[in-house]
């Protein structure tokens, strides 16, 4: 069941990114993944092939980028099928891999990473029987399973910690929802109501997460001898539950469906026998390779999954002089399957979006209109999950940051000055009806959520005051 789950995320992320991929790094796009892969052969020659493992290599188009995606929603739907999992799932992981390295910033996301492990650690959890059965199924060996299991942990125990330990006090004091709703990335409608809860209510809210994230995952290691299957079964319930909180006012992309998948994974098969006709086959021996190569690797990713949990700790400490670095780390790191995570560390108070205005001349602009993100305070905030919109959440980032996104931000507004249609698509409403601007400029401004009552008035979700100017007007022959 877990990996038929594992496959379900999959097919969402390969078709989600199949739709906005040739916008964001196609030969017309954003950042062309040609592009980057020939600065990356420029600056480290042959050993660029190390460091960027990715099949577009050999061909980086659009073409090629989109076979990518769809043929691993192709996979996906094998894997969903029970057909040959386990080479289906080793194809899947480097074709995911192949497009996060050429995806640059727009797949540095905390989910594309995990899906990354999940699925590197899924290869040889799964069974290496070729036909789909949903009637006998080869159990997973126990090493396998309590790498996912350990997975799940690192996960939700280093999205609480490093919470508490970054020494942000609106977690320490409990008051972090008191902006979270409307400061998050891409939020939805329900974030409008959570949002004018009463503050006693966010409190309590972040109590029992924090509880969720910091204490459950510890009944994950409970023994057999002390009710270790129950409190598993436990620790499943109160996670997947934390991480329906967390969607129903948030829009997380895949997120919160692939930790969902990993809690499934805590699950026996007396529990699964009431949802699905499935039997695991407990006493079906793996075959021999199989058995081996389990033997020799299972303790490297233990390893890798140690170091990788205590580099993270030690970063979040706040008074750390360093890093835990290490060379095994080191040398997995292109392979972005060991990985450490914990979202909203230091949490935002504030929110800025920034407007792309365009015009014929430097007097009359108009706004483009993003498909997700907030931009018009009329239009209620969507929901899009598990769907991941990538610019958009880009965006959010470079409002936080904006010299620190120049390097996409600045090959955006000129394939909006060229008309590129590919990326004119990952808009929602183009102003021009097919012409070119002839300026393009950004607008920084100031978001809050209405009022109950600004809202009763005005219809409005949100308000938004002018910041100021991010950018001159720059056209193509004045870029800068």
């Amino acid at each position: 069941m877990f990996l038929r789950l594992l496959g379900a995320v999959y097919l969402v992320a390969f078709v989600s990114l199949a739709l906005q991929i040739t916008g964001l790094v196609g030969a017309n796009g954003i950042m062309p993944a040609g592009d980057f892969l020939n600065r990356a052969h420029a600056t480290f020659g042959g050993d660029a092939y190390r460091l960027f493992p990715t099949l577009c290599w050999l061909g980086a188009g659009d073409g090629a980028l989109l076979t990518l995606c769809w043929t691993g929603a192709l996979l996906a739907v094998l894997l969903v099928a029970g057909v040959a999992q386990a080479p289906v799932l080793l194809l899947l992981w480097v074709w995911y891999l192949s497009v996060s390295v050429v995806g640059q910033v727009f797949l540095w996301f905390q989910w594309d990473a995990l899906l990354l492990e999940t699925g590197l650690l899924a290869v040889l959890y799964a069974p290496t029987q070729a036909r789909p059965s949903l009637v006998r199924e080869p159990a997973p060996s126990v090493a396998m399973r309590w790498l996912v299991w350990g997975l799940l942990f690192r996960l939700m125990f280093l999205s609480g910690i490093t919470k508490l330990a970054s020494g942000d006090p609106t977690w320490r004091r409990l008051t972090a929802l008191d902006y979270h709703f409307w400061t998050q990335p891409l939020p939805p409608w329900t974030a409008w109501y959570a949002q004018w809860l009463p503050s006693w209510t966010h409190r309590g809210m972040l109590f029992i997460l924090l509880a969720i994230e910091l204490l459950v995952p510890w009944l994950i290691f409970v023994p057999e001898r002390w009710g270790g299957r129950r409190a598993r079964h436990a620790a499943c319930a109160l996670l997947v539950l934390g991480q329906v909180g967390i969607a129903l006012t948030g829009n997380y992309g895949f997120f919160n469906l692939l930790a969902v998948v990993l809690c499934v994974a805590l699950l026996d098969d007396a529990v699964l026998r009431r949802c699905i006709p499935l039997r695991l086959a407990e006493g079906d021996p793996e075959p021999l390779w199989k058995r081996r190569t389990i033997l020799w690797t299972a303790p490297l990713l233990a390893i890798l999954a140690a170091l990788a949990f205590a580099r993270e700790i030690v970063q979040t400490l706040p008074r750390s002089r360093g890093t835990l670095d290490n060379p095994l780390l080191r040398a997995v790191a292109p392979l972005r399957s060991v990985n450490g995570y914990g979202l909203f560390r230091v949490m935002t108070t504030e929110r800025y979006e920034i407007a792309i205005e365009g015009g014929a001349d430097t007097t009359h602009w108009r706004e483009y209109r993003f498909r997700w993100k907030p931009d018009d305070p009329a239009r209620r905030p969507p929901f899009m999950a598990p769907h991941m919109p990538r610019l958009d959440w880009q965006m959010w980032f470079a409002a936080l940051d904006p010299d620190g996104s120049r390097d996409w931000l600045e090959p955006l507004l000129r394939r909006l000055l060229e008309g590129s249609p590919e990326v004119v698509s990952l808009f929602a409403e183009e102003p021009f009806r097919g012409e070119r601007p002839r300026y393009v400029r950004l607008v920084l401004y100031r978001y809050r959520f209405t009022t109950p009552a600004e809202r009763a008035a005005s219809h409005a979700w949100w308000h938004r005051d002018k910041a100021g100017d991010l950018t001159r007007p720059l056209s193509l022959t004045a870029p800068r």
